[in-house]
């Protein structure tokens, strides 16, 4: 469907879902292209992200962000490059970071985006490794998880984008980092592509079983971002002064309600602490982590792989997909190229 002169296309929320998502609780509209006002940026959108997080913006119930409204385009983290600006920040043909959305054109205030620095080959990168996703895994895990030189640190959802991302901290940090993943295809990414130490293919291997004997000491360090079973057969292995990261819970992100994976006593035998987080506390440090995080990328200390689904029209099937766990690497929508 080409984009006539004047049109944008967007991705709507047509229906809340009930369960897993389906592509009829998505729309693919046409709109006038915005005009920026003063202060605001007017965006050409060229790469946009599907996240698990964008389930729960998709639900009415209460969370730490307003949910999309029926008729509203796809809130998203997305990548595009500067048409029009009314801000002395940005110039025509800059690239920039923002939640665009899932669309050909937005509008935005100059102060919500970020300039994609231009040492960032391919610059796509600001959308994961070096943006969202690595900061995630950043702050995650060193301030919230606190590794420290010998920990065990097992990653649940450890092929996804924050997951594999934790990995390669966990083992810059010095740790033994085991990785939790479903199917043999992501099992030999975490251990060929990401360097961790042990792979745990939970859809052909006894989960338990296999985390007795990949942490015989216990587990330090619990990144979780998926929740149910695999968490629960994780806490049974923690050691004493455990640190539990609540990431995500994607396993329970589609279900009609929330299940318990946790027993509240296990915090008084092993002396251990859960804790969530966003990334968004951490702002102030966006500049800090970005600097840190390309240098290990340029160094090639930090490997990464993107999952590209091409036509902003495929973007609620690239995001049911995520969902699914089809990607392996950042799940990314390329919507057009640099013109």
């Amino acid at each position: 469907m080409a984009v006539q002169v004047g049109t944008s296309r967007a991705v709507t929320l047509a229906a809340r879902p009930t369960g897993f998502p389906s592509e009829s609780d998505f729309a693919l509209v046409e709109q006038p292209v915005p005009e920026p006002g003063p202060g605001e940026v007017l965006v050409r959108v060229l790469w946009t992200s599907v996240d698990p997080y964008q389930r729960g913006r998709m639900s009415s119930a209460r969370s730490y962000a307003r949910p999309v409204e029926i008729g509203e385009v796809m809130t998203a983290q997305a990548l595009g490059e500067v048409v029009e600006s009314n801000d002395g920040r940005f110039a025509p043909g800059d690239l920039v970071l923002g939640q665009l959305g899932w669309q050909d054109y937005a509008v935005e205030r100059a102060g919500a985006l970020r300039a994609v620095p231009p040492v960032l080959d391919p610059p796509t990168l600001a959308l994961h490794a070096v943006g969202g996703t690595g900061f995630t895994a950043y702050f995650g895990l060193l301030e919230v998880g606190r590794p420290k030189p010998g920990d065990t640190v097992v990653v649940s959802g450890a092929a996804g984008a924050v997951g594999h991302m934790v990995g390669q901290l966990a083992k810059l940090a010095g740790c033994h980092v085991v990785g939790i993943s479903g199917g043999p295809e992501k099992a030999r990414d975490l251990t060929d592509l990401y360097g961790y130490d042990v792979a745990i293919d939970y859809k052909n291997d006894d989960v338990r079983a296999a985390l007795k004997e990949a942490c015989p000491r216990g587990v330090d360090v619990y990144f979780d971002n998926v929740g149910g079973e695999i968490s629960t057969a994780v806490h049974a292995r923690l050691a004493l002064h455990a640190r539990i990261v609540i990431c995500g819970q994607v396993s329970q992100y589609n279900a009609e309600g929330p299940a318990p994976t946790f027993d509240p006593r296990a915090l008084i035998v092993f002396r251990a602490r859960m804790e969530g987080f966003l990334i968004n506390d951490y702002a102030h440090r966006f500049d800090e982590a970005g600097v840190r995080l390309a240098q290990w990328v340029a160094e090639g200390k930090i490997r990464w792989r993107e999952h590209v689904t091409d036509g902003l029209e495929n973007a609620p099937a690239a995001f049911i997909g995520m969902l699914n766990g089809e990607n392996r690497g950042k799940a990314l929508v390329r919507v057009a190229s640099r013109a």
